[in-house]
């Protein structure tokens, strides 16, 4: 079968032949019909990311397909079931083999393109909002980055949740993107006085950051008396550092988020966010956002949408010729 390959450490990613999977008990085998790309796959490949992976491996960790075998003795979803699952890498060819836990049957109403795109976008902003955050109605929501593929379902799970939503984007078109999302304010990223702006706006209760960088920085200090902040990201390349004494002076709350380890540790939760997430969809809840949809050997350009930031929402590269 084809497949994407990456040999070593920030290698160029190779399209070429590798065996097809053979399922072993617990395990299926999806023929693959889109993947969704993030920015941690840029990192994955850079050997940068929090895991590491042996190469050459196979990059992709989010996919849609149809399940075509099950492995010995497995209990799952039944030949020609279409689903969408993560995955720690492997989604990049044009059948992977998964733990039959790991999937999810699709509804109805969602397409292979939009699904392939899902779970690790909203799963993130979905969990990181209400487990680890606790936004509640009538606060005020600070999310940087907020077009992009965490960001902008940040801005509309926000709004779900009935938030108050302040967005900031790079210029006015990525920022009309995040209004059509809900948001209620927008800022944009380059103008000067971030810090000002939020204060004017009353402050913010919760910060979702997957930027990082001076921005972190200015919300940090924009904060209300018991304000929480998530570090979803580093998009910047810049690690903020944090000064405690503004923490202790506010009551202020800073706390990482990784969907990867939600899956690792509290798979349960995950699973009910990932059924609440897919309930929202069939009830016209949330809307999800893709701009880019590529052919399967199109992927390196897709990664060029991302590391250049051209993209808003998600990038989803076509795996099945249609």
């Amino acid at each position: 079968m084809q497949a994407w390959q990456v040999s070593e450490p920030g290698g160029a990613p190779t399209l070429g032949s590798i065996d097809t999977p053979v399922p072993v008990k617990g395990e299926i085998v999806v023929r693959v019909e889109a993947v969704g790309l993030n920015f941690a796959d840029m990192l994955s490949i850079q050997g940068k990311y929090q895991v590491r992976h042996p190469f050459p491996y196979v990059p992709g960790m989010e996919l849609s397909g149809v399940v075509e075998t099950l492995g010995p003795e497995t209990d799952g979803p039944a030949p020609g079931t279409r689903i969408l699952s993560t995955c720690p890498s492997g989604a990049l060819a044009e059948r992977v083999a998964l733990p039959a836990t790991r999937v999810c049957p699709l509804p109805d109403c969602m397409s292979f393109v939009e699904a392939a795109g899902f779970p690790i976008a909203y799963g993130t902003s979905h969990l990181a909002l209400t487990h680890t955050a606790r936004l509640r109605a009538g606060e005020t929501l600070f999310v940087t980055g907020a077009a992009g593929g965490v960001g902008l379902t940040a801005v509309e799970i926000g709004k779900r949740l009935g938030a108050r939503v302040i967005a900031s984007a790079r210029g006015k078109d990525r920022l009309e993107i995040a209004r059509a999302a809900g948001a209620d304010v927008l800022i944009d990223s380059e103008a000067p006085g971030l810090k000002e702006a939020l204060r004017a706006e009353g402050g913010v209760d919760v910060v979702y950051d997957a930027v990082g960088g001076p921005a972190f920085d200015a919300a940090l200090r924009a904060c209300r008396p018991e304000g929480r902040l998530l570090a979803i990201g580093f998009a910047s390349g810049e690690v903020p550092q944090i000064p405690a004494n503004l923490l202790l002076v506010k009551n202020l709350t800073v706390s990482g988020f990784w969907y990867g380890g939600m899956e690792t540790h509290a798979p349960s939760l995950v699973a009910a966010s990932l059924a609440e997430l897919l309930r929202w969809r069939a009830e016209g809840l949330i809307r999800p956002h893709v701009s880019h949809v590529l052919p399967f050997d199109a992927f390196p350009e897709g990664l060029a949408l991302l590391r250049d930031r051209r993209a808003t929402g998600k990038v989803v590269i076509r795996v099945q010729q249609q």
